[in-house]
């Protein structure tokens, strides 16, 4: 039997498919029991890598709700989980806007400390830069808070190479997460996927299959459709197989609110492509 593909994060070894958490705590989420079914789905069946915000939540009246289910689903399970989570973004008004002024990004952190249950936070993103502040004051205040240990390792969202290499001269980055997938290879084309392979940095595509408008697309996609037949596969386990084949330093994190949506999810890491079909999913066009 082939071993699935791993990735290393911050030196660790996880799987290289990783859970998104924000469906779970977003309109349209689960049930609390259901939702922390999911979870443990996820790490029952070899999961080992989630991905959370303090702002996945309804408002800003529950943030941290996505962190707290995740808490409770980890509870107890003996399971070695990586949880990343994020700062930077506030939902007062119930939409996302970027906050990165130090003294609000250091309350971010270190309320998802308590949420998370934890002394150090593994991986903390910045989840977005804010045009108000410099982002050298925003990256500089996690830096800070990873000398203190409250951060083991920096990470970034949302951010373009030139950003990725300002930051690099204030901290180590490990992670960068950006939006990618086979409808929408922005991250491919501005360069952040190959700078981010050459200076050991694991790239983190966000709505790995497009969400919700892209995927109804992916179903009808007659490349993605046929490739989906020969591989006995489903054309979201076809994208997330052909974003992990895009570099050993890929790996994408599906978000699933079922927990059908983590068993296919973790199924593409049994996909191969060969290199005629990675290439006829790279020449597809955006839509």
């Amino acid at each position: 039997m082939t071993a699935k593909p791993r990735r290393e994060v911050g030196g660790r070894e996880v799987t290289a498919i990783g859970l998104g958490g924000m469906p779970l705590s977003l309109a349209g989420r689960p049930d609390e029991r259901a939702a922390i079914a999911v979870i443990r789905a996820f790490v029952d069946e070899g999961g080992d890598f989630i991905d959370t915000a303090n702002v996945y939540c309804m408002d800003g009246a529950e943030l941290g709700h996505n962190e707290r289910l995740i808490r409770k689903a980890l509870a107890g399970s003996g399971n070695p989980v990586v949880v990343a989570t994020k700062g930077g973004l506030t939902k007062d008004g119930g939409g996302w806007d970027p906050d990165g002024r130090p003294a609000r990004l250091r309350g971010s952190c270190e309320q998802s400390l308590r949420d998370l249950g934890v002394d150090r936070i593994f991986l903390y993103q910045l989840h977005a830069p804010d045009p108000e502040v410099p982002f050298a004051e925003s990256v500089g205040e996690l830096a800070k808070l990873r000398e203190e240990g409250k951060i083991a390792h920096l990470g970034l969202s949302n951010v373009n190479v030139a950003q990725i290499r300002e930051a690099l001269a204030i901290a180590p980055i490990a992670s960068v997460q950006n939006k990618c997938n086979v409808s929408n290879k922005r991250a491919f084309r501005d360069g952040v996927v190959e700078f981010c392979r050459t200076h050991d940095i694991v790239f983190i595509p966000h709505s790995p299959v497009g969400g919700h408008r892209a995927q109804s697309k992916l179903q009808r996609n007659p490349v993605i459709a046929e490739l989906a037949r020969r591989k006995s596969a489903s054309p979201a386990e076809i994208a997330l197989g052909w974003l992990l084949h895009k570099g050993d330093h890929v790996l994408p994190i599906p978000g699933a609110s079922r927990i059908a949506s983590v068993q296919s999810s973790l199924a593409a890491l049994d996909v191969e492509l060969t290199e005629a079909e990675t290439t006829a999913l790279d020449a597809l066009a955006d839509w």
